[in-house]
């Protein structure tokens, strides 16, 4: 059995004049992901790694949830192939992750997420929203060999509010 945790990076600025890839969180994508980091750790089984993208954005919203699952170093991954917004990388990355692994969260970007989530999981998901985060689990012993699997503890920000 293997898990698939996804999270879309948390709100972002664009106050400052940089490259896309540069762009840090804004002040709501700080509260978002401290808030859903907490809620994940407290209801989800911790993960084995987390890879995100190397988008800034997606570095620090992951960082949120490395520190609520308190994780080692050596379990926070940083891949270039998670700023993708088609989803082809990302479903390369995923079938191509180590079978040793059960659990693996995942922290990018829309629209890769939201086809991607619609692929793989159960439930027809509109838009996956910034700092969103759902889980899919798959009956598949090894990665290149997932289908659809069930998608399950959706949990999006303004469900919190």
């Amino acid at each position: 059995m293997k898990t698939l945790y996804f999270i879309r990076h948390a709100k972002s600025s664009w106050k400052h004049t940089v490259i896309d890839q540069q762009r840090p969180l804004n002040k709501r994508g700080v509260t978002d992901a401290l808030q859903v980091s907490k809620l994940v750790a407290k209801t989800n089984v911790k993960p084995q790694v987390i890879i995100t993208s190397d988008a800034l954005r997606a570095q620090g919203t992951a960082r949120y949830f490395k520190d609520a699952f308190a994780l080692d170093d050596n379990a926070f991954v940083l891949n270039s192939a998670l700023y993708d917004f088609s989803g082809q990388q990302v479903m390369k990355l995923i079938k191509e992750l180590k079978n040793t692994l059960d659990c693996v969260m995942l922290c990018g970007h829309n629209h890769a997420f939201t086809y991607i989530v619609n692929i793989l999981g159960s439930i027809s998901i509109k838009n996956v929203p910034t700092c969103g985060f759902l889980a899919i689990t798959f009956e598949e012993d090894k990665w290149s060999e997932i289908t659809t699997g069930t998608t399950n503890n959706i949990i999006f920000p303004r469900d919190l509010k």
